[in-house]
């Protein structure tokens, strides 16, 4: 399948067809890595960062905690 690139503001551009993108499982709005090796362009979905909820908790410090947030009496049928 051929394509051509074409500029897109102050950057070149390549536009994938639909069958392109169902054959590599990629969809719209999702974050891919591009390398370019030896006049060759790959594009990968991103891996998705491995969260550890220890891990993150760990990262909790005085410094970077804040206060309780009062947010007001209740307006409506809100329970506390």
């Amino acid at each position: 399948m051929e394509a051509v690139i074409r500029k897109w503001g102050n950057s070149p551009a390549l536009r994938l067809p639909s069958a392109v993108m169902k054959s590599a499982a990629l969809e719209l709005e999702q974050h891919v890595t591009i390398t370019a090796t030896k006049g060759r362009i790959v594009i990968e979905p991103a891996k998705k960062p491995d969260y550890k909820l220890e891990d993150l908790l760990a990262g909790i410090t005085d410094d970077n905690a804040h206060d309780e947030v009062d947010f007001g009496r209740p307006v409506g049928q809100e329970d506390l």
